[in-house]
This record gives C-alpha cells, sequence and structure tokens, in this order.
C-alpha cells in the first residue's frame, strides 16, 4: 500500500530524486575508485622514478652550485698572486683561461643523460683545478704572499670549497646511482617500459682521485 505522503508527490518529482541521488552515489564511488587506484599506484612505485630522478636532479645541482663558487673565487686569488709575483705570467694565464673554459661548459638537467657531456664538464673542472694548483704552489716562492692575509683567507676558501664539491659530486653519483638501478629492477622496470618510456639513465659523474683531493698548500 503507497502511504499517503508518498502518493502526494509527483511522479516526475519522485523520479528525479531517486536519479540524483543514483547519480550522487555514482559519483561518490567514482572517487572513492579513484582514490584506491591512486593509492594501489603509489603503493607499487609509480612515483618511485620520477622520484628518484628530480633527487638526482637536485644533486646536480649542488655540484654545479659548488663549482660556480670556486670559479667566483678565483678572479681574487688571481689578483693576490699578481700583486706579489707579476713574474709568474704563465701561471696565471693558464688559471684565467681555465677558469673561462670551465664557466663556458654548462650543463642543464636535460642533459644528464649524455655521457660526452657530463665528460666534457668533467674535464674543464679537472683542467681548472690543475690549474689552480700550480697556482697556489707559486706561494712558495714568495714568502710575502705566503703570509699575505688576503691571499690565506682566499686559501682557506678555496680548500673549503673543494671539500664541498667532493661532497657534491659524491651524493650526485649515489643519487644517480639509486636513479638508474630502479630504471633497471623491478618493479621500477615495468613502470620505465609503460608510463615512464622517455626516462634514460643518467650519467654518472666520475672523477680521478687526484681531481677530488684540495690543492694543498704548505705554510
Amino acid at each position: 500500500m503507497t502511504t499517503p505522503a508518498l502518493a502526494n508527490i509527483p511522479v516526475s518529482v519522485l523520479a528525479g530524486y531517486l536519479g540524483a541521488n543514483k547519480t550522487a552515489m555514482s559519483r561518490l564511488r567514482g572517487v572513492a575508485a579513484a582514490v584506491l587506484l591512486g593509492l594501489t599506484v603509489a603503493g607499487c612505485g609509480y612515483n618511485t622514478i620520477p622520484t628518484y630522478e628530480e633527487q638526482a636532479k637536485a644533486k646536480w645541482a649542488d655540484v654545479q652550485n659548488n663549482y660556480q663558487r670556486r670559479a667566483d673565487l678565483i678572479p681574487n686569488l688571481v689578483a693576490t698572486v699578481q700583486g706579489f709575483a707579476k713574474q709568474e705570467r704563465e701561471v696565471l694565464t693558464a688559471v684565467v683561461e681555465a677558469r673561462a673554459k670551465a664557466t663556458q661548459v654548462k650543463i642543464d638537467v636535460s642533459q644528464l643523460t649524455d655521457p660526452d657531456k657530463l665528460r666534457q664538464f668533467q674535464d674543464a673542472q679537472n683542467q681548472l683545478s690543475g690549474a689552480l694548483g700550480r697556482l697556489l704552489a707559486v706561494s712558495e716562492r714568495y714568502p710575502d704572499l705566503k703570509s699575505n692575509q688576503n691571499f690565506l683567507a682566499l686559501q682557506s676558501q678555496l680548500e673549503g670549497t673543494e671539500n664541498r664539491i667532493a661532497v657534491a659530486r659524491r651524493d650526485y653519483i649515489e643519487a644517480v646511482r639509486v636513479y638508474n638501478t630502479e630504471l633497471r629492477t623491478f618493479p621500477g622496470v615495468l613502470w620505465a617500459a609503460t608510463f615512464f618510456r622517455a626516462n634514460k639513465p643518467m650519467a654518472g659523474f666520475t672523477a680521478s682521485e687526484t681531481s677530488q683531493t684540495p690543492p694543498q698548500v704548505k705554510f
């Protein structure tokens, strides 16, 4: 038996109410399914590849920032040495030229998958490291330069920067290792073969033992 209340409701209004309620329930189920899918995908490692990729890019930015810090210190160092040892023109010129080359060789994050680009960057920085070592060694022949406070401060800053560069390189190498491993191992290899086909292994930043050693000057 139909209740009096329902009997007084027009059929069209009742149908609209039931239809709207069904639509709301359908949307709710859709939202719940989307949330569940998102949680499932995240739990399966979908976000791992882009996360590791961004971490490696951030570590590369640290490498570049520290190399730039070293480059910024060099003009003052050259000027200080020149004030005491103008006759060391060949050494001074070598440092200036090496610095110019090193600052010109730049790599953005889109080129980190190109080993040749990274090798060019590394070679330029290694040449600058060698030139800096020769420049700092010049101080041994000039007692006044060795005791100059400005030179001592710059030499200390350079040594600190070289140490920071070594740490930044180490962190970048580890971040790249983690990212590249994820691309090649399960379950990351599945995501790499489907949703992240454009992602390529990054080039490792390898450095010789000598290039990781800060220039040493004995006083």
